[in-house]
């Protein structure tokens, strides 16, 4: 009888520990699928003030704590050290020019990738111009991709007909906005967000 409970005992531990397994395994699945690309601002922001941490890397690090997706930032030192008025007088500057400034190192390859969420400020009624030179860089045919926001007021603006038009056989949706003195208390409109995506 002893044995029999033993063996009884051992089975079950084996098929819990498949189960784990498996559920480990789909985890990490879902994991390798999506990516965040995002370009943040530290420094000096409207309405935050001098901040270390940029307000759309935070709202990306909540997408990626929330949904397992990988990241990749857009970096540029072009607007490093910029007071806010500067900044935002040669932001306009470049969208008017249809400037394209350079990132720092090389397109991420997403062909492993079905789902990239898209984030970044908005300045001046879009995405800074240096998220559209790394358009130029990437292809998005066929994956579904989310747009979201910082801002102080201008909403998703025109960012996701923008990305739609960069990205024309890409499966555009609907976007997120959050206010950039929000995202250090409000990490749960990100979260309600993403679980009326499916997240």
């Amino acid at each position: 009888m002893r044995i029999f409970k033993s063996i009884i005992t051992t089975m079950s531990a084996i098929v819990f520990c498949m189960g784990c397994y498996g559920q480990n395994s789909k985890s990490q699945g879902n994991m390798s699928k999506s990516i965040v690309i995002f370009f943040s601002h530290a420094g000096d922001n409207y309405s935050v003030g001098n901040i270390e941490v940029g307000n759309t890397k935070i709202v990306a690090d909540y997408i990626s704590e929330l949904t397992g997706a990988a990241q990749f930032e857009i970096v540029t030192h072009k607007y490093d050290g910029m007071a806010y008025n500067p900044l935002i007088k040669l932001a306009k500057e470049e969208a008017n020019k249809g400037e394209l400034p350079p990132y720092e190192g090389k397109a991420p390859d997403l062909s492993q990738y079905d789902t990239v969420f898209i984030g970044g400020p908005v300045w001046w009624g879009t995405y800074p111009q240096v998220m559209f030179t790394l358009f130029k860089d990437i292809n998005l045919d066929g994956k579904t991709v989310y747009p979201f926001t910082t801002h102080e007021g201008s909403g998703l603006a025109s960012c996701v007909s923008d990305v739609k038009k960069a990205f024309p056989k890409a499966n555009v949706q609907k976007g997120f906005s959050i206010y950039g003195h929000e995202v250090r208390t409000e990490k749960a409109k990100v979260e309600k967000w993403l679980k009326n995506i499916g997240y």
